[in-house]
């Protein structure tokens, strides 16, 4: 329960999911249910990439009881990383009011879009441990992240890298579609390799699932369970656009399992790394990372989340 939970802050992006006033309005409503179930709740605005992991990272050396997110899931992914590198042994929990594009986490969670309605199951939620991604460039480690939903390699990871971000902000996830369509014709779909113990193959695309949903209406590693220490894994062989897009009914279906070219299978670690001279980038959380090779690994009990309860 939140019992404990008493002095929290909540980092909003003003920016994330056409927001603005009319989000401001509903913060208020959120932090009055949340003072009524005795969290007295701050809001900070972030005003830039990388500010709020800044924040979260303040925020939990300030001994603050709970960090609750209002944005998307490149917010979110800041978020996390703010308070999974704090390393003062005092770990705030998270909580996530949906303010954004694709909403991953929401969606995991069975959080309502509405912001006060989501409100009021958080504060009738309870708290519980788990593992987080952790994304490692092999070349760079400095620059490793920690990822709580999804990443990937290949297509997904040229599309989130090519986004126009202006275009974005106007249409939302419409802009992924946009930009998935342009790949479908330009991208070249090179091959990598994904090692993980004894298990090897040779893929155009890899995800690395904590969740089941991965954004917008498709669920994809759906065996994934973001309160398990393990990822669920997809890979896809073929280096055909047109095959890519043949997917697509299969997945909206729920039927890509079995499919040819299709292997699922589940890891606490993975390692992908280019074959050739073609550059293949990553995505966390649908923001860039940088190309492969990268490893993926499993950091148990990472993060502490409020779950939402049931409604009273």
């Amino acid at each position: 329960m939140t019992a404990e939970l008493h002095n929290a802050l909540l980092i909003h992006n003003p920016n994330a999911g056409n927001g603005g006033h009319a989000r401001r309005r509903t913060l208020d409503k959120a932090r009055h249910i949340f003072a009524n179930g005795g969290i007295v709740t701050e809001i900070a605005e972030t005003t830039g990439p990388g500010h709020a992991t800044e924040i979260a990272y303040r925020a939990a050396s300030e001994g603050r009881h709970l960090v609750i997110a209002c944005g998307g899931d490149g917010t979110l992914n800041e978020i996390v990383n703010g308070l999974a590198t704090q390393q003062n042994g005092h770990r705030v929990p998270l909580a996530l009011l949906p303010g954004g594009t694709a909403n991953i986490l929401a969606k995991e969670l069975d959080l309502p879009w509405d912001i006060p309605t989501a409100a009021e199951k958080l504060v009738r939620g309870t708290v519980k441990e788990i593992a987080l991604g952790l994304a490692t460039p092999l070349e760079q480690p400095e620059k490793k992240k920690y990822f709580l939903s999804v990443a990937g390699a290949g297509p997904d990871g040229m599309i989130v890298y090519s986004i126009d971000l202006g275009l974005k902000s106007r249409v939302g996830i419409l802009a992924y579609w946009w930009e998935g369509i342009r790949e479908v014709f330009r991208y070249q779909f090179p091959h990598f390799r994904v090692v993980s113990g004894g298990h090897q193959i040779n893929a155009s695309l890899v995800i690395v699932g904590r969740t089941q949903n991965y954004g917008g209406p498709f669920k994809i590693t759906t065996e994934a369970d973001l309160f398990e220490d393990r990822f669920e894994i997809l890979t896809l062989t073929t280096r055909s656009g047109f095959r890519y897009l043949s997917y697509l009914p299969t997945l909206w279906l729920g039927k890509l399992r079995g499919t040819a070219g299709v292997e699922f299978f589940k890891t606490d670690s993975v390692v992908c790394e280019p074959i050739d001279h073609n550059p293949i980038y990553v995505q966390i959380d649908g923001e860039p990372l940088t190309r492969l090779p990268v490893e993926f690994r499993i950091v148990p009990r990472a993060l502490k989340l409020l779950v939402p309860g049931a409604p009273s």
